[in-house]
């Protein structure tokens, strides 16, 4: 654990205000649920949530599958990470944190179809948890069936988590 230097009271309702600092650089927006675990020696520790995260053999499976059919790359990502690739080099994508033009093409909830890549934001109730990606590769353009393909694993996903 890393300390901060940062401390803050319990209010009468017992909240506590997490630091604008520590916010932005975990990346953690208002509305973001976070998990609550305690150690064994009294420390509260808060952790992001990633509903993606439940999912992860799901969305490994599909990363798989898609990326064997396709012949292409396949990513899944929540909001900070990747979580499943297949299709490239894994290690260089899982655990790895996602740029800010994937944050906000997540955040906006708009499909991106570019001749570099295809984006698919997840969306559960309304809100964006994560994405899939199909990344072309030199010899391969884009189509509409790469499309369909993620725009079904998106759904797939999403509908997993609503359950």
């Amino acid at each position: 654990m890393k300390a901060t230097g940062i401390v803050r009271r319990i209010d009468d309702l017992g909240r506590v205000v997490v630091p604008k600092e520590i916010r932005k650089v975990l990346r953690i927006r208002e509305g973001d649920p976070l998990e609550i675990y305690t150690g064994t020696t009294g420390e509260v520790i808060l952790k992001k949530y990633s509903p993606i995260g439940e999912l992860g053999q799901m969305a490994e499976s599909f990363a798989e599958t898609a990326s064997s059919v396709l012949g292409l790359p396949v990513l899944v990502s929540d909001t900070d990470r990747f979580v499943a690739a297949s299709g490239i080099r894994q290690k260089d994508y899982i655990d790895r944190e996602i740029d800010a033009d994937l944050d906000e093409i997540i955040q906006c909830k708009e499909k991106l179809e570019t001749a570099s890549r295809i984006v698919i934001p997840i969306l559960t109730n309304g809100d964006p948890i994560g994405s899939v990606t199909v990344l072309p590769t030199e010899s391969h353009a884009l189509t509409e069936a790469e499309i369909k393909t993620a725009e079904l694993g998106a759904k797939l996903l999403a509908r997993q988590m609503e359950q």
